[in-house]
């Protein structure tokens, strides 16, 4: 280790993956590991697996310290969660109740009467969602299921800042996450809906501080446990998609732009889009950057769904394939057809398959040409302008990236050459006064697909009037 070089850490908490990275006096990431997000299925329902991450963020940490002077730590996490803890609980994991998982569809089903108390799309623009993704429905659900426990919760945490409070006692919020399709801001008004008070829970939401607040340092038994140098700093965090999006805020100026943040969820965020072109429908809402102000975006669950074809399709992830595997595709007018996520998406609640046998494409090359598709749909419906930027999963699949470039006639679409964009957004926060943005980025290939167009055109028909042939 350099005795005068200094290096901040990235915790990367995503829905499928949990992620550690060195990032040196440039951004870059110099060292990184992961592991496997799992879901506890026992107990009163699934939740998320905080003491299996907390031991390997020690166990990463320990590792990290003997060669890199660590004196930042930053954090980005997905969003539709929450931890609602006892403060007073001092050396525990303080959750009053385990962090519920988002997906667990039991949220919904079970709380019909919700939709007559939530605040209205025009007042939030946050839709209703499949499953737990509305966070408000969320704590609705676990007051209503467990209002014994509820009674003990003395705060009410976003999850980055769950993480800050567990490594510094610093108990703060930040709007990326509360304003991301939770049903608990008004965008209107630009303060807590009327769901917060409906719910009675403002008094445990403690104060909102931007993404770059420095919460502190770290508790000092951790800073000796971990290795860590004594003056290291926490800061307070910020949502993984909007990690992605702050990138290209401060540095695409006044000119309009998308971002499409792929992993589990494909995420397109669009800059000077009107809230109007918003269909709650179609799986579209507005988030809220780390400046507080409203993005439009919409989205569908890629990664998933990507997987899903491939398997259904009789292939795998990583199966080589080519160019003219996706020409075959179009030339046997074989169609993947929406909803392969249960819920999510423009087309949520469709019944999923395929026009006809699968056997004679690749599994892959369909379910690449599926998700082009579904890109290129979403970016109509927001009327997206300007330039397109590609991060995250997707960027290791250039056909899809290139087949999405032959279908945008009036955008240009542009890969990251960084594969950490999510990582380095959130990086800047603890340098946020001195940041000074630069991103690699190269133009997407294209392709030369026959009747693409029109494959397109039967793709969307079949996709909006929801025909399959099972």
């Amino acid at each position: 280790m350099t005795e005068m070089t200094m290096y901040s850490l990235v915790i990367d908490i995503g829905k499928t993956h949990v992620k550690l990275h060195v990032l040196d006096n440039k951004y870059n990431s110099v060292f990184s590991k992961q592991m496997k997000n799992t879901v506890v299925k026992e107990g009163h329902f699934p939740s998320i697996n905080t003491s299996e991450i907390w031991g390997w963020l020690i166990a990463g940490i320990k590792e990290i310290t003997p060669i890199y002077r660590i004196n930042a730590i930053n954090i980005t996490t997905h969003g539709a969660t929450a931890a609602l803890i006892d403060r007073k609980a001092i050396g525990t994991d303080g959750l009053v109740l385990p962090i519920l998982d988002y997906e667990y569809p039991g949220v919904y089903e079970q709380s019909p009467e919700y939709e007559s108390i939530r605040p209205s799309f025009n007042d939030t623009f946050s839709p209703s969602l499949p499953a737990g993704l509305n966070l408000g429905r969320q704590l609705y659900w676990l007051k209503a299921k467990f209002p014994n426990d509820f009674e003990k919760v003395t705060d009410i945490l976003m999850y980055p800042q769950y993480w800050v409070w567990r490594f510094t006692g610093q108990r703060v919020n930040e709007i990326t996450s509360l304003g991301c399709h939770t049903d608990l801001w008004s965008i209107k008004t630009n303060t807590y809906s009327s769901l917060v008070d409906h719910l009675g829970c403002e008094k445990l939401l403690p104060d909102i501080k931007p993404a770059w607040f420095n919460c502190g340092k770290v508790s000092s038994s951790l800073i000796v446990e971990l290795g860590l140098d004594p003056q290291c700093h926490f800061f307070n965090g910020i949502h993984d998609s909007n990690a992605s999006f702050l990138r290209y805020k401060l540095t695409q100026n006044k000119a309009p732009f998308t971002v499409i943040s792929t992993g589990t969820w494909t995420i397109l965020m669009s800059s000077q889009v009107p809230l109007s072109n918003l269909d709650a429908d179609k799986d579209m809402l507005a988030n809220i950057d780390a400046m507080q102000e409203a993005i439009a975006c919409a989205r569908f669950m890629g990664g998933r769904e990507f997987e899903a074809i491939c398997e259904k399709a009789g292939s795998w992830l990583g199966e080589q394939f080519n160019v003219d595997d996706i020409q075959n595709v179009i030339d046997q007018q074989v169609f993947a057809l929406p909803d392969f996520s249960n819920g999510s998406g423009p087309f949520g609640g469709a019944m999923c398959g395929f026009t006809t046998n699968t056997d004679k494409v690749s599994g892959i090359a369909l379910a690449t040409i599926y998700s082009a598709l579904m890109i290129d749909y979403q970016l109509d419906m927001l009327g997206a302008k300007g330039d397109i930027f590609i991060e995250g999963a997707f960027l290791k699949n250039p056909l899809l990236c290139a087949v999405l470039n032959q279908l945008r006639d009036n955008n240009k679409v542009i890969l990251s050459k960084d594969s950490t964009g999510t990582v380095q957004g959130a990086g800047y926060l603890s340098d946020w006064g001195n940041v000074q943005c630069e991103i690699e980025c190269e133009p997407s290939s294209t392709t030369e697909l026959s009747n693409l167009s029109g494959y397109k055109k039967q793709w969307r028909e079949y996709a909006e009037s929801r025909s399959t042939v099972l």
